[in-house]
């Protein structure tokens, strides 16, 4: 899933456009790309502001002409942004409002970050089915903020683990689930091993409203996935070695592990790659 960045303002001018060729390009990547094999198309806004209120109308066009396709986008992740988006929209209620009122939430739509949401943007995330990528390496470098990943399932939210290599330190989910722990440790909320490995799977799938073919081994689904060796390194040998049961084993793969511990990835069943 990938989409053209939409940007005509607030950014380097080489890299800007305008309301309309946002429109025209992405229509055209829609029309070449999306659904066609497995390729997935997603209206990509930078984020608010670096888009022009009638940009954002494009992208909530191009929404409306091709419903199945994705949005993607930063919300809320961290409180001078916030302020900003307040600014310059000052007709809205709040960040996400400014997204929600052209068109650009919905089952299919992602936010990454989403870490200072208020009371209101939450429901609104419940109620849209919009969901979160949750991406604490970012948050963490930047020194955005804690995520609070616990306030996703009090509100039925949608969550999936994000890297974010704008800002992130890693590719390696592993890593990232290691830096989540952390986050959650620092707001005294634990997260056990085996909600690690669901954000890492079939939530991500969720997030993504991918989860009818990925995130599990169920008969019928898309055979995408990695084979991990969980002794990668001497030293996660000899933690291993301690393991008191699977639920141990997970813990020291995800606060150790990192692309070290992949030993296959297999996309669609076939073997893509193997240390």
């Amino acid at each position: 899933i990938a989409g053209k960045g939409m940007m005509d303002r607030h950014a380097p001018e080489d890299l800007c456009g305008t309301a309309e060729t946002a429109y025209t390009e992405s229509k055209a990547l829609i029309e070449k790309w999306h659904a066609k094999v497995r390729n997935i198309y997603a209206i990509t806004p930078r984020f608010a502001p670096t888009s022009t209120p009638e940009q954002l109308e494009k992208a909530g066009q191009l929404k409306a002409e091709y419903p199945d396709v994705y949005v993607h986008t930063h919300l809320s992740e961290n409180k001078n942004e916030i302020a900003w988006v307040k600014d310059l929209f000052p007709e809205q209620k709040g960040y996400l409002d400014v997204y929600h009122h052209y068109g650009l939430t919905g089952s299919q739509s992602v936010f990454a970050h989403c870490v200072h949401l208020e009371d209101a943007e939450w429901d609104c995330m419940h109620d849209t089915d919009s969901a979160i990528a949750f991406c604490p390496t970012s948050n963490l470098f930047l020194g955005s903020g804690l995520f609070p990943l616990k306030k996703t399932w009090e509100k039925n939210v949608k969550v999936g683990l994000g890297t974010d290599i704008g800002a992130g330190t890693s590719f390696s989910q592993l890593q990232t689930l290691n830096e989540a722990y952390k986050v959650q440790q620092l707001q005294g909320d634990k997260l056990s091993a085996f909600e690690s490995l669901y954000h890492a799977t079939l939530g991500g799938a969720k997030a993504l409203n991918l989860d009818d073919k990925l995130g599990n081994f169920n008969l019928g689904k898309e055979a995408d996935f990695v084979v991990l060796n969980l002794n990668a390194t001497a030293l996660q040998t000899l933690r291993q070695q301690r393991a008191k049961n699977i639920e141990d084993a997970l813990f020291a793969l995800f606060t150790m592990g990192d692309d070290r511990n992949v030993q296959a990835t297999y996309v669609y069943g076939q073997k893509a790659f193997e240390q």
